[in-house]
């Protein structure tokens, strides 16, 4: 009784107090309301799908989105005994190596071991070459330990490796340690630059033009930050190349609606895989010269290429080696990735970026800006110093390092053959060569029935066919509408990276299936 009383003279109390911040008849029929049951009146919730960022609502990440959300939930099925007409999901919708069953670069995981674990540092079973690097990571760490926060850009030993590394690269074109983010995954890197570029209002709003088909991180940070998309389309009968005229439409055509300031360019590409030509590259370094455009290459698939003639080149590199007149002047950020090329460490998270001629007002926004989120995971940044120094001639790992690369890389390089080969046996399917990165685009012809089928169920024809194939067969792949595709056109994205028997197994289960949804559907 006396904690009864004691409430009701506290909440009698609060609303004396407060009564003057009401109309009395609002005050009375409060003080009638919490007095019945001694709570305060229910409201609705504060955050609803109505009150939220609106931006946010417009965020779609096909990469994970519905079909992947239907594999999981078919995996859970299959493990309770529901019976399939396959026994288990093969998910080639994303670019994630190591859960492909690609095994780990044997020196990285031994480093990684001795920098969590330093009391193996004593142990004869790891070579001097990994522990020499462990001992530098570490004693550039708070406290000698990977477990405390490095400086916000990044630990400045990685830093200076990464540096040294692309002066290599470049063939001796100087890296200053200081333009160097380290940061988690290249994605991290590219969202925080466009947070920078993201301004204005209306017409005055920034316009961000990206490649059509695109990697949907850039959609995705491009509507959550508000900024404007503007779609250039690359060229698929002449294997995704990108016209210099196709930038000039689009540019011409987003200037009504919007200030195009950033120019984003994937290479070697994702989802079509092309590599850019040296020719290619210099005409867009031109054109974003003459109209004035920040240049964001996204190049972490630079170990990724397989087709003869094909070659990797950095767009600082070409930068620099077009003079002055060029490398002064264009405003770039370049970024790399733990995640692919022959690593595939896409859990650790580590990454780079690299700014050149940003205005050092701006630059130390983006020092300020990355500070808030105190620093990137320092395993990440500990691997990424392995992959920009690696085992060297001499060394103790050296042999086992470059076997293990080059077996990794020589692996890929056959799957993307026999990707397109056995995709091109199919009637109604047409696959580009897959000349790098690690995915392959494949344009499907789809009956009128089955498109109609797909839009009366609200559903695009692509994700329609995927729904179905993964329903069927048990293979998870992304419809091509997730990427964006020219008006008319449908695709898949479909990731090289199971063993080679798997994939056979599972390119013939994609032939059968689009012969049988042909069939049923004409």
């Amino acid at each position: 009784m006396r904690n009864n009383s004691f409430k009701e003279h506290i909440i009698c109390n609060v609303i004396t107090l407060n009564r003057s911040a009401f109309p009395a008849a609002q005050g009375e029929h409060l003080h009638q309301k919490m007095s019945e049951n001694g709570a305060l009146p229910l409201r609705g919730k504060v955050l609803t799908v109505d009150t939220m960022n609106a931006n946010v609502k417009k965020v779609d990440y096909a990469v994970r989105g519905p079909i992947v959300q239907r594999a999981v939930q078919i995996e859970k099925e299959l493990k309770e005994g529901v019976k399939k007409p396959f026994e288990e999901v093969i998910k080639a919708n994303i670019g994630d190596a190591h859960a492909m069953g690609q095994r780990p670069i044997t020196f990285f995981r031994q480093v990684m071991a001795l920098c969590t674990y330093p009391q193996l540092l004593d142990d004869n079973k790891f070579p001097e070459d990994a522990k020499n690097r462990a001992r530098r990571i570490l004693q550039s760490c708070g406290g000698n330990s990977i477990g405390a926060y490095t400086t916000s850009q990044g630990i400045d030993c990685v830093r200076h490796d990464v540096a040294n590394y692309i002066q290599r690269r470049d063939g001796g074109i100087p890296s200053d340690p200081d333009n160097i983010y380290l940061t988690t995954g290249a994605s991290d890197g590219i969202v925080t630059i466009l947070k920078l570029l993201t301004a204005g209002e209306g017409r005055t709003r920034t316009g961000v033009m990206i490649s059509i088909p695109q990697y949907p991180l850039y959609s995705a940070s491009i509507a959550e930050l508000g900024a404007v998309q503007i779609n250039y389309y690359l060229n698929e009968e002449k294997c995704w190349s990108l016209d210099i005229s196709e930038l000039q439409r689009s540019l011409q055509a987003a200037r009504e609606h919007c200030d195009p300031r950033v120019l984003c360019i994937i290479n070697p590409g994702n989802p079509t895989g092309q590599v850019q030509s040296r020719q290619c590259i210099e005409d867009v370094i031109r054109f974003a010269v003459k109209e004035n455009l920040f240049l964001m290459a996204d190049e972490v698939y630079q170990d990724n290429v397989y087709a003869e003639g094909c070659e990797f080149h950095s767009f600082k590199k070409v930068l620099f080696e077009m003079g002055p007149e060029y490398s002064s002047k264009v405003e770039l950020a370049s970024f790399h990735s733990t995640s692919k090329c022959y690593m595939g460490e896409c859990g650790f998270r580590g990454g780079y970026m690299e700014v050149i001629n940003m205005d050092p007002e701006v630059k130390a926004q983006l020092t300020k800006l990355v500070s808030v989120r105190l620093c990137p995971p320092a395993p990440g940044q500990a691997l990424m110093d392995l992959v920009v120094n690696s085992p060297q001639p001499g060394e103790p790992s050296y042999q086992t390092f470059i076997k293990e690369r080059t077996d990794v890389l020589s692996a890929l390089a056959e799957k993307a053959k026999l990707t397109e080969e056995i995709l091109n046996t199919v009637p109604g399917i047409s696959c580009n060569p897959v000349q790098g990165a690690m995915y392959s685009f494949p344009r499907i012809t789809l009956p009128e029935r089955a498109i109609n089928e797909a839009k009366a169920k609200g559903q695009a024809p692509d994700m329609f066919y995927c729904m179905k194939l993964l329903e069927e067969t048990g293979i998870c792949l992304v419809p091509g509408s997730g990427f964006g595709q020219r008006e008319g056109t449908y695709h898949f994205r479909m990731t090289i990276l199971p063993p080679t028997d798997k994939l056979k197994i599972m390119l013939n289960k994609l032939k059968e299936f689009h012969q049988k949804f042909t069939q049923q559907y004409s």
